[in-house]
């Protein structure tokens, strides 16, 4: 089960593509959020990218915990590609954001 909010996934999906003015609000964002939340949000990057399928997704969890190294956002932000490993994450988890999605960008 994901231990972080679709909402946040988002949050952090639309600010990693504002780039410039954003990066240190994302920094913000992701430094704010709990070690679980942070160690899911790795552990969904890493799906989106091929790096675990969805079914090896509490594995993946408990790599993130294990190899944590760096602040995770530092490590985040550091990643190719970011908001699109994220988002085929959660499509390959099956969690469709399109409701939250619509909400957040109506709030900004």
């Amino acid at each position: 089960m994901l231990e972080i909010s679709p909402a946040k996934v988002v949050h952090i999906i639309y600010q990693s593509r504002e780039g410039g003015m954003g990066e240190q609000e994302l920094h913000a964002f992701i430094a704010g959020l709990n070690e679980d939340e942070q160690a899911h949000l790795v552990a969904l990057a890493w799906v989106g990218r091929g790096v675990y399928e969805a079914e090896d997704f509490d594995e993946a969890v408990e790599t993130a915990f294990a190899e944590r190294s760096a602040p995770t956002d530092k490590y985040l932000m550091g990643m190719p590609h970011l908001a699109e490993n994220l988002e085929a994450g959660l499509e390959a988890m099956g969690i469709d954001v399109t409701e939250v999605e619509d909400d957040f960008l109506r709030g900004h």
